[in-house]
């Protein structure tokens, strides 16, 4: 952290991620109205190139070192004592956490300081996809780590009620939420490129979990008979994932040209804008961010039947759903959409931004957190002492 924390400590409010750039993407606004109410914002991440943002925006930066898919038991006992380590020195008045590690750690170790937190469950992770052999000691840990949180915040109903129904929360603590919530001036609205053909889009880390290679395959069988629609891949390759894909593997796809391989885009929304559909083929969400972002923008969705991704979309309004872990149903609705006027596709686009107002606003979330502060004292002012 800076030289610029305050000594009065009372008014922190600590946010936690796996990556500074999960916190200044999916909650600048938060923390931006923490700082507006008048608290002491901190927030603690891995270092990345966004961490340094996070501090323009007027909040306080540490550094913590944690990796993703790690579980060797010494690089994990090394990451609580941080993490304990971070919250003595601090002495939080409350900590957010999101993202699976930060839940469970920070969770244990609010728990034993006694400090109050709220955990965040985005989705159910690797662990409970696989159910291998940290499946047992994830569920153990969770349950601990939600036990002691003040609030669970879940983003579709089916994650809240299998952490309900598995005993890994107590339902009077569990609430739902439209996912992270979505700045819809940010996220404004763009018409649907017309007189072209079809363009997709998927936007995810490269892991088998996604459905990469589902939407790899059925943009190849589309190619055979529509040449000239577009599928395009955007997403960061080697990430730290059990179930992530091989770098020889990303290469072939590109020898193979059925889809257009552009890596990790820092302007994601330009890229949005030149397709017609977003296409998330996930196993599995919590509420997926991408879905909800081209929803805003006026993009329609291809989503698999699963949770969270059902709930971001209004089958056959909003977007349509395929079966999961399958490339033949997914390149089938793609092919109807090919097929689809212009004029009936604008319907999709206009229907899709309207439920982004009306039930994801990010307004909703962000008082959600505000609300968990409830007599939470403040200090006389947010600015950062010298």
């Amino acid at each position: 952290m800076g030289s610029n924390q305050p000594s009065n400590q009372r008014g922190s409010i600590l946010l936690t991620s796996n990556t500074s750039w999960y916190l200044l993407k999916f909650r600048r606004n938060t923390i931006l109205k923490l700082l507006e109410k008048g608290f002491h914002v901190i927030c603690l991440a891995p270092k990345d190139a966004y961490s340094l943002e996070l501090e323009a925006l007027g909040a306080d930066y540490i550094e913590i070192n944690l990796q993703g898919s790690n579980i060797g038991p010494l690089q994990e006992l090394r990451s609580l004592w941080a993490i304990f380590y971070s919250l003595k020195k601090t002495k939080p008045c409350f900590v957010f956490n999101f993202t699976i590690k930060m839940n469970i750690y920070f969770g244990l170790c609010c728990r034993l300081l006694g400090i109050p937190y709220c955990n965040n469950i985005s989705g159910l992770g690797t662990a409970f996809l696989h159910k291998g052999a940290v499946y047992g000691l994830a569920k153990k840990l969770y349950r601990l780590a939600n036990d002691g949180a003040d609030r669970v915040f879940f983003q579709n109903e089916e994650d809240k009620n299998t952490f309900i129904d598995q005993r890994l929360v107590n339902a009077a603590k569990a609430k739902l939420l439209p996912g992270s919530g979505i700045d819809c001036v940010f996220y404004a609205y763009t018409p649907l490129p017309q007189g072209q053909p079809r363009v997709f889009i998927m936007i995810a880390r490269l892991i088998a979990d996604k459905g990469v290679r589902e939407y790899v395959a059925a943009a190849a069988k589309i190619k055979l008979n529509y040449p000239q629609s577009r599928f395009i891949l955007l997403g960061p390759g080697g990430v730290s994932n059990r179930s992530a894909i091989g770098e020889a593997e990303i290469v072939s796809w590109q020898r193979q040209a059925a889809v257009e391989y552009v890596g990790y885009r820092d302007d994601v929304i330009s890229w949005i804008r030149q397709a017609h559909v977003l296409v998330l083929p996930s196993y599995r969400e919590g509420m997926p961010r991408t879905v909800l972002e081209a929803a805003s923008l006026g993009r329609p969705a291809i989503v698999t039947d699963v949770p969270g991704c059902r709930q971001a979309v209004e089958d056959g309004k909003t977007g349509w759903l395929c079966e999961v872990k399958s490339s033949s149903d997914l390149a089938l609705v793609m092919r109807r959409i090919i097929e689809m006027p212009d004029a009936s596709l604008d319907q999709f686009s206009l229907a899709a931004r309207e439920r982004m107002e009306s039930q994801f606003s990010e307004d909703i979330v962000i008082q959600a957190y505000i609300d968990c502060l409830s007599g939470i004292s403040r200090p006389l002012s947010n600015n950062k002492a010298g």
